[in-house]
């Protein structure tokens, strides 16, 4: 009976007082200042040059500019943001907050449509021989001197 009289104090502090936990699906996390969150790209503006794979301690980004490929897996990333401070464009931010929960692990794969480059003018074609081309232009008469 002791035992129970111990807590008796902290059964009715909280009983009374403003629970803990937050009501999260209805009320949205707020997260601290400089918490770190996930990789977001602004494909848009993305020119798939390269640098951020270049620089990912992990080497969690693949960039393939030939296919318009940008990947991430977010399992390897450790969100140091190395890749956002040596995007020339700035298309890569850190957002506050994670990643949503999923069955399986999988990268996330962003895609541009490949631009075909455009064909090249053809160039004059060049005789081979100048001999030949001589002979096919038709030589120039002089003027006949009036008389």
């Amino acid at each position: 009976m002791a035992k129970l009289m111990n807590f008796t104090g902290t059964i009715l502090k909280n009983l009374f007082s403003k629970p803990v936990t937050t009501k999260y699906p209805a009320e949205p996390a707020k997260y601290p200042e400089r918490s770190r969150g996930h990789i977001e790209n602004d494909f848009d503006a993305c020119i798939l040059c390269g640098l951020c794979m270049r620089n990912c301690p992990t080497g969690t980004i693949k960039v393939s500019k030939p296919e318009g490929m940008w990947k991430i897996n977010r399992f390897d990333c450790i969100q140091c943001g190395y890749c956002t401070l040596k995007c020339p464009k700035k298309c890569l931010h850190i957002v506050p907050g994670y990643q949503t929960p999923g069955p399986e692990k999988q990268e996330e794969v962003l895609t541009k449509p490949v631009e075909a480059a455009p064909p090249k003018p053809a160039a004059p074609a060049k005789p081979a021989d100048p001999a030949k081309a001589a002979a096919a232009e038709p030589e120039k008469k002089a003027p006949a001197p009036n008389a």
